[in-house]
């Protein structure tokens, strides 16, 4: 049965399915780093009126939270940025489906929690789908650009993994905040060794990150409250979605995707519908996805 929740998380694909425009855009102008940190510095500003509130009754294990999840955010993010400089859009998304497959096998080894034989079925359905409306049709060679993205998709499960494992026992909108802080700062930091300089004034970068920063708040804040209740696996499923809400936008824009792409579009809504079959009897004494 589909709840709020993750209605929510369905709506927040949405908005990840239309972001990649904006951020293909914005890299011709500017360093990777730079556009991470501006984008999510902006998105703390966004989240700190509704953090504000509650900001002085913040605890250690919020920091610790919002420091792990931002640490796997900043990664994910970044090299996935980075490696958009060099290598194509469909390369970039068939090489991050791999973090699907990685968040139940990280969910089973650090949360405890081994996914339910409906869910496994769900992650293949959902990572066949994948593959299938982001192949590249130019082949695939494992360069710089494919190697920082393969690196990526750890990071992005691990994120995940990290919302799951602290969502119930953190105040959402305190973490939400500090998550968002860390990435921004982390990415800022980094510019110096990467030789990355600050770029010269643009309004596509400016206008980009401010933008992407409003989407970012909102999505950070569905995740961290929806994954109180819906496990890591099952929000994978759900994140798949948005190469899916990408098709539609790009089809209502006037892109047509082959037909291959379009069945694996199937396959990945399959797999949502998949994933909450019930085989026999469920042993209540250990927790599953």
């Amino acid at each position: 049965m589909i709840g709020r929740p993750e209605l929510a998380l369905i709506g927040i694909t949405f908005l990840w399915g239309g972001t990649f425009l904006i951020v293909h855009q914005a890299m011709r102008h500017s360093g990777p780093f730079f556009f991470v940190g501006l984008r999510f510095g902006t998105a703390a500003l966004m989240a700190l009126p509704l953090a504000l509130p509650v900001l002085r009754g913040v605890t250690r294990r919020e920091w610790l939270a919002g420091g792990m999840i931002g640490l796997g955010i900043f990664a994910g993010y970044s090299l996935q940025t980075w490696g958009l400089r060099t290598i194509p859009s469909s390369t970039s998304a068939f090489i991050t489906a791999a973090y699907v497959p990685l968040v139940p096998i990280f969910q089973w080894l650090i949360l405890r929690r081994p996914p339910r034989l409906a869910s496994w079925a769900g992650v293949a359905l959902a990572f066949i789908g994948l593959l299938l409306i982001a192949a590249p049709r130019e082949g695939l060679s494992l360069g710089r650009g494919e190697a920082l993205t393969l690196i990526s998709t750890l990071a992005i499960a691990l994120e995940i993994i990290f919302i799951s494992l602290w969502a119930s026992r953190v105040n959402v909108a305190r973490v939400t905040l500090i998550q968002l802080m860390v990435t921004s700062i982390l990415a800022f930091s980094s510019m110096i060794p990467a030789g990355e300089t600050v770029p010269p004034f643009s309004w596509t970068v400016v206008l980009s990150a401010c933008g992407l920063g409003l989407m970012t708040a909102l999505i950070q804040l569905v995740m961290n409250w929806a994954q109180q209740s819906v496990s890591a696996t099952r929000a994978t499923l759900i994140y798949a979605g948005e190469p899916v809400w990408a098709g539609i936008i790009g089809w209502i824009a006037g892109d047509r995707l082959p037909a291959i792409a379009l069945l694996g579009g199937i396959l990945v809504v399959a797999a949502v519908i998949v994933s909450e079959i019930r085989f026999g009897k469920t042993d209540n004494k250990v927790p599953q996805a």
